[in-house]
C-alpha cells in the first residue's frame, strides 16, 4: 500500500508543478528573451542524459570504433539532421545498434 500512496504523491506534486507553471503561462506575457531561452531547455536536457551513455563506458571516455552505442548515435545524428523527424531518428538509432551489436 505505501508504494501506492508513494506513486500517487509523486504523481500529483508533479503534475501541480507542471500546472502551475502552465497556469503562470498563461496568464502572464513572458519576455522574448525568456521564450528564446526557454527554446533551448529540451536539447540541453537531452544531450546532459543521452551524451554520457553514448561515450562512457565504466567511468572511461571511450571514443573509439568499438564503441557501438557512439556509432549508432553518430548514425541517428545523420538521420536526424536529413530526415528531421524524431521517431525516424529514434528508430534508425535502435536498428544500428542492433545491427552493429549483432554482426560486429
Amino acid at each position: 500500500m505505501n508504494i501506492w500512496l508513494v506513486l500517487f504523491l509523486g504523481g500529483l506534486i508533479t503534475f501541480g508543478m507542471r500546472f502551475s507553471l502552465i497556469y503562470l503561462f498563461g496568464r502572464f506575457e513572458v519576455p522574448e528573451t525568456m521564450r528564446k531561452a526557454l527554446h533551448y531547455v529540451p536539447p540541453a536536457v537531452l544531450s546532459a542524459i543521452i551524451f554520457p551513455e553514448l561515450f562512457i563506458r565504466d567511468d572511461v571516455l571511450n571514443l573509439s570504433l568499438g564503441n557501438y552505442r557512439m556509432m549508432a548515435g553518430l548514425v541517428a545524428i545523420l538521420v536526424a539532421w536529413f530526415s528531421r523527424n524524431t521517431l525516424i531518428t529514434i528508430l534508425a538509432g535502435m536498428v544500428a545498434l542492433f545491427l552493429l551489436q549483432f554482426f560486429l
